[in-house]
């Protein structure tokens, strides 16, 4: 392994190195199906959105997570709602 890769956070996974997006949730690697926009209203203006991905099996765990703490904003599929 490159040094490089290892500080990168590469870790040579053949989905990651051709860009296929793969679920946010630690240590899943499944292909990501959904887009979770969110913000944190106390350190980000109101029309913000940062994305976190999700694969069908993390979903309603990442959006649960996201909701109890006030943060969560919408869902998408993965590929709709303009640029990813």
């Amino acid at each position: 392994m490159n040094l490089l890769d290892s500080l990168s956070g590469n870790s040579g996974n053949s989905a990651e190195d051709a860009g296929t997006p793969v679920c946010s949730r630690k240590a899943c690697r499944l292909d990501a199906a959904w887009r979770l926009l969110w913000n944190n209203p106390r350190i980000h203006t109101p029309e913000r959105r940062k994305t976190w991905l999700s694969c069908d099996e993390h979903r309603e765990w990442l959006e649960d997570y996201l909701r109890t703490r006030g943060l969560w904003k919408e869902t998408l599929p993965l590929g709709e709602g303009g640029a990813q």
